[in-house]
């Protein structure tokens, strides 16, 4: 090993990192050499911090001392952060940290490829944090946390909505008085770096897949599908924001917007109370009243009305924007679930798979149950498969394209 990358994915109150060997020579395109990963957990409340080697072997687990920083997240990212890059420092001992590359929820419209981190740059992503207002500042507190601790140290920002830029205009456009499209509100769509993950392994994998149709499913406590056509975006059920397309954890995912004028007139709710509801009181936690992970709704089903409610309207309105899609791609020839739910969540893949029997979609029970990467039967008109993704390795590739 000659040199290290660091890549960071940051949420509101958490941080996921994976630190990558880099030999003399190396491109982009080769195979990443995972050194470690982790997750601080907890930053600005209960941070929690830990870390495990490419075998899963346990490097550091602690929990510190309750932190009153949640409100400036700046602030909050201090400690931490000289923690991680403290302890990033004694596993490379005199190896050279080449870089840090981030995952930055939203570029706007102007950033498209991974770019190298200035105090304009970082000024032009704070302005857009209109557009993404929960997500955006917790992209860039650790850029500013590293800028303040280490100013001279090389750090990328990868951009989530960098993926989508091949949406062809009429899947980017809303349909709002053109000054709107002006100030940049269209339709953008996320989950980017995960899309990207997948459309590579894809290509590594199952060729045939990757030059065809294929819907790549992201669903965790966030969620959203894309449209792949020879491994390019042509639609996304996500668009302006992080709220639109599926039913989330927490979100609502599609609304009609006479809900949000309802609730300005006739109940007299503000701007940050209807964010409060949409973000954090809606999808499966609202509809079931009681948990927004879907591993305690599954122990629930069948004996809350609420909670067998919220799983079908999580399946039918997959199912449903699953449809639209299709239409986007006219027709389809492969179905790939990833992340959190998509990857271990058997009873969900089933379910949305029966919903889309009528495509000719035919499972394989035991291969489903078992987590196989082919859970489809060989007669299955659209061939399914769960692949786990990586945006971390994403990131890595994106810094060494950026540095040449």
């Amino acid at each position: 090993m000659t040199r290290a990358v660091l890549a960071l994915n940051a949420g509101s109150s958490s941080l996921k990192f994976a630190l990558f060997a880099i030999e003399k020579g190396e491109t982009a395109a080769a195979p990443s050499h995972r050194i470690a990963s982790g997750e601080l957990e907890g930053i600005g409340s209960h941070p929690h911090f830990v870390a495990h080697d490419a075998t899963g072997r346990v490097l550091v687990d602690e929990t510190w001392a309750p932190t009153a920083d949640g409100a400036n997240l700046d602030k909050a990212h201090l400690g931490p952060m000289a923690t991680l890059m403290e302890w990033v420092g004694k596993q490379l001992g005199n190896v050279d940290l080449m870089a840090v590359g981030h995952r930055v929820v939203h570029g706007g419209p102007d950033f498209i490829a991974p770019v190298r981190i200035t105090p304009d740059v970082l000024a032009r992503l704070a302005a857009l944090t209109p557009f993404a207002p929960l997500h955006q500042p917790g992209s860039l507190a650790p850029i500013r946390a590293l800028l303040a601790q280490y100013p001279d140290l090389p750090q990328v920002a990868c951009f989530d909505t960098g993926f989508h830029h091949t949406l062809p205009a009429v899947a980017q456009a809303q349909a709002l008085p053109r000054d709107y499209a002006a100030r940049g509100v269209r339709r953008y769509g996320f989950h980017g770096l995960s899309y990207e993950y997948i459309a590579s392994a894809l290509r590594a994998r199952a060729p045939h897949l990757a030059n065809g149709r294929t819907l790549v499913a992201h669903i965790g406590s966030g969620g959203s599908l894309c449209a792949l056509q020879a491994g390019r975006s042509i639609d996304t059920t996500m668009g302006f924001s992080v709220l639109d397309g599926l039913v989330m954890g927490t979100r609502c995912g599609h609304l009609d917007p006479g809900v949000i004028l309802y609730m300005l007139k006739e109940e007299g709710l503000g701007p940050a109370e209807i964010e409060n509801i949409l973000y954090h009181r809606s999808g499966l936690l609202g509809v079931s009243g009681v948990s927004a992970d879907m591993r305690d709704l599954h122990t629930k089903a069948g004996v809350s009305a609420e909670v067998t409610q919220a799983l079908d309207l999580f399946v039918y309105r997959f199912a449903q924007q699953a449809g639209g899609m299709m239409a986007a791609l006219q027709g389809l020839d492969g179905l790939v679930f990833t992340a959190g739910i998509g990857e271990h969540d058997a009873i969900i893949r089933a379910a949305v798979c029966a919903r889309m029997g009528w495509a000719g979609i035919k499972l394989d029970a035991a291969a489903n149950a078992a987590h196989h990467e082919i859970i489809s039967t060989p007669d299955s008109a659209v061939e399914v498969r769960v692949i786990p993704t990586d945006e971390e390795t994403t990131i890595r590739r994106h810094v060494l394209i950026c540095l040449g």
